[in-house]
């Protein structure tokens, strides 16, 4: 059996991988409002493990890392990513950087995590890079959300037909 940091790195670079095969998949589809609600709503009861004590951190660290994720880490996937209409359907429109956004988080979050290793037990390493992701990720999605209701919105009708 691998030691707990090992598996944490293996498990890290594997959800990494797991991310990208879903981004290249949800690029093929049509975007709805649930697929885009659904994530962050799913992810929202990974916030059950605080009630374990061992998870637990300070508040102004939970805070810090969730503004942290909010503002810096969402900022990427944000401007790499837009939404875009293709007939009836809307679709996610992806540059070419957005795969390299990827590859960049993973790799900060990596050593970042062996960073923090040193100074907090894994769980609560786990705990605060959880808050940073749920950040993020509720950062990007409500924007998108924003994006596609702006873009399924029925276009308004012109002065002359509503005299």
């Amino acid at each position: 059996m691998l030691p707990p940091k090992e598996l944490s790195l293996l498990a890290s670079l594997f959800g990494a991988c797991a991310v990208l095969v879903w981004r290249v998949h949800e690029g093929r589809s049509v975007v709805t409002a649930r697929k885009i609600l659904i994530p962050p709503l799913g992810m929202s009861t990974g916030f059950c493990m605080f009630l374990a004590p061992q998870c637990r951190i300070p508040w102004l660290w939970a805070l810090g890392a969730f503004l942290l994720g909010a503002t810096v880490f969402a900022y990427p996937m944000l401007h790499t990513s837009r939404l875009t209409r293709v007939g009836n359907n809307v679709m996610m429109h992806r540059s070419n950087a957005f795969f390299l956004v990827i590859i960049v988080l993973a790799i900060v979050r990596v050593a970042a995590h062996s960073y923090f290793d040193r100074f907090l037990s894994i769980t609560q390493t786990g705990a605060l890079f959880f808050v940073l992701a749920f950040g993020m990720i509720l950062h990007w999605r409500v924007r998108m959300y924003l994006q596609y209701r702006r873009i399924t919105a029925p276009a308004p009708l012109p002065e002359s037909t509503l005299s």
